[in-house]
């Protein structure tokens, strides 16, 4: 087992509540020369924990504070997130750039067995390793996310067209609005996310030019297309493993349309549904999500 050397306190900055997210911090020096973030918890089975955009593995704190004692938790931030470096470049923005970082991680902790546990980006992302290196995945979570092409789509050919504007991309940068207007509509009670639990969002996106990928990814919602259609293709690697469907159906972004084309596409699978909740299961019905996960992993 592999695993990066404890960092001093001081390269986690101090907006970071050792109560919320009692973790170890720790990095890894991702191609071509970023500092990717990392927590890496317990020991057992790895569930390994993909998010997508504005979160990082904050998101998912509660899990893992529960789950570590069973099994070994794994939730990096990818480049432009948390507590990761940050880029200039256009091309370290593009989701594919994501997955071949995310991809480096896993081999260099050289994590089988793996049990992917993804949420909005963090689907295309995970389920690109997983289309490459079947034999490394034993379980999916699917959690409000996708894995196609969307181009022909109004709901999301919008939405991307929007945020990749001149307005929306001032709106992301310099107003923060992901994290301020998007992540508060797309849960099903925006009382979950706290002042507290909220400075911990903002503060991880804490400037127009550290907001890049931030910034960059609703317009790859559709210029990715070649990318997801190469995935979803090779959806065979993948579409005969146990997957655990848990999809919240206030969520403004993914409907009950994706989750009907997941249920299609997918072997076998449990469903939970989350009447009361959106897009970010893992914040708004943690213990729901803890108890669905932990039977999961027992009967598969």
């Amino acid at each position: 087992m592999v695993r990066m050397n404890r960092v001093a306190p001081a390269s986690r900055p101090g907006w970071v509540s050792d109560e919320l997210y009692p973790f170890e911090s720790r990095f890894f020096a991702a191609p071509p020369d970023h500092r990717m973030h990392y927590i890496d918890e317990g020991a057992g089975d790895p569930i390994v924990f993909v998010h997508g955009n504005p979160a990082w593995s904050f998101e998912f704190r509660h899990a893992i504070r529960e789950l570590r004692s069973e099994f070994r938790c794994v939730a990096p931030d990818h480049v432009g997130f948390g507590l990761s470096s940050r880029s200039s470049r256009r091309e370290d923005h593009h989701p594919e750039s994501h997955a071949h970082r995310f991809a480096a991680l896993i081999d260099h902790l050289d994590l089988r067995g793996i049990t992917l546990f993804m949420n909005d980006w963090g689907g295309p992302i995970g389920l690109d390793f997983a289309r490459r290196r079947p034999e490394r995945i034993r379980r999916l979570v699917i959690a409000n996310t996708w894995c196609w092409p969307v181009g022909d789509d109004f709901h999301f050919k919008a939405f991307s067209f929007l945020m990749s504007s001149w307005i929306g991309q001032y709106l992301i940068r310099h107003r923060n609005m992901f994290v301020n207007s998007v992540m508060p509509k797309a849960v099903g009670d925006r009382r979950i996310l706290t002042p507290e639990i909220m400075a911990h969002y903002r503060n991880a996106q804490p400037s127009p030019a550290a907001r890049a990928a931030n910034a960059a990814l609703p317009g790859h919602i559709v210029s990715a297309g070649g990318w997801l259609r190469s995935i979803w293709d090779d959806r065979a690697a993948f579409a005969d493993k146990p997957v655990l469907l848990l999809w919240g159906l206030k969520d403004i972004a993914f409907r009950r349309k994706e989750l009907e084309r997941w249920k299609s596409a997918l072997a076998d699978f449990e469903l939970h549904e989350f009447e009361d909740c959106g897009h970010f299961l893992a914040e708004e019905a943690p213990d729901r999500v803890v108890s669905a996960l932990r039977d999961f992993m027992g009967r598969t």
